[in-house]
């Protein structure tokens, strides 16, 4: 299961990774930040990830013809700045306590508990400005409909999220099933891995009545779910250097996880049959689905 990702798989990531950096970077630039906000954000967005959410938005974009229209890299920057903002909160002492994050000390370590929250605050609120700005798409023009569905999407799934971490932090040291867990992950995971692909879809003019919109919606349900469940798997065999924050924080925090659920054997078997329904739903998906079968490989496999 956590063999390393290689060719094609590991490709598609990168590239994300290169793109949505160089987004990123002229986005923030644009916010007169004062200091210590403006270092503080910085260090929550700029020092990487997997950026696995910008990369589902670019592949579901290229479904059409390969590009990938300023639309959706807005919703790719957009999901990750959520994304950021939910990891600065996680950290802090009074939710998970950790003092580690992509192999760099925390936000609230190095900049206090209040200036953490503030970049987390005001991340959030880039984000939907990002996505209804013509950042990207200035020789364009800005196509209301699609940029009010996308806020809309991401607004829901940073919602549903926080009803996630609402449910993860309730269910410590109690013992729940695997349908209160499912529960927990498809708002505090898998909502922003879909809302990513949904916006990617959007953002090529695919109807969100359509077969298509709703195969990928299930889809990004599967590997929401899937991505969880391995995240679950390697905090327990991977190392404290391998993920980029404390290994087994989980066990730490008597967390309700999939291995605690159904052993480490059975967590593994079940995140690929997730992955496997996943691509299943690709099949009813016009276009070239490639790069999200790439992507939804390169999950299944990654070690960290």
């Amino acid at each position: 299961m956590t063999v390393a990702a290689s060719g094609h798989h590991q490709q598609v990531i990168e590239q994300a990774k290169q793109r949505v950096q160089q987004d990123l970077q002229t986005v923030l630039e644009t916010y007169p930040l004062v200091s210590p906000l403006k270092e503080a954000v910085h260090h929550a967005v700029m020092l990487g990830g997997k950026r696995v959410r910008p990369a589902l938005a670019y592949a579901t974009a290229q479904l059409k013809n390969g590009d990938i229209p300023a639309a959706a890299r807005r919703a790719a920057v957009a999901v990750e700045l959520i994304h950021c903002y939910s990891l600065i909160h996680d950290d802090l002492p009074c939710m998970d306590d950790d003092d580690l994050r992509r192999g760099q000390p925390t936000v609230h370590i190095l900049y206090g508990e209040a200036n953490a929250m503030l970049a987390g605050d005001v991340l959030q609120s880039m984000a939907f400005d990002v996505l209804t700005s013509c950042q990207f798409g200035e020789d364009q023009p800005l196509d209301l409909l699609v940029a009010a569905q996308q806020v809309q999407v991401l607004a829901k799934a940073a919602s549903a999220m926080v009803v996630g971490q609402t449910l993860d932090l309730a269910a410590e040291q109690k013992p729940v099933n695997q349908q209160e867990l499912e529960s927990i992950h498809l708002n505090k995971t898998g909502a922003l891995i879909q809302s990513a692909i949904a916006m990617g879809a959007l953002s090529i003019g695919v109807p969100p009545t359509s077969t298509d919109y709703q195969a990928l919606i299930t889809f990004g349900r599967n590997l929401g779910l899937a991505f969880q469940v391995l995240d679950d798997v390697l905090d327990i065999t991977a190392s404290t250097d391998q993920l980029g924050k404390p290994a087994q924080s989980d066990l730490k925090l008597q967390k309700a996880t999939y291995p605690a659920l159904m052993g480490l054997d059975g967590a593994t078997r079940y995140a690929a049959t997730l992955h496997e329904q996943a691509v299943d739903a690709l099949q009813q998906v016009e276009g070239d689905s490639t790069a999200l079968r790439n992507l939804a490989l390169f999950l299944l496999h990654r070690g960290s």
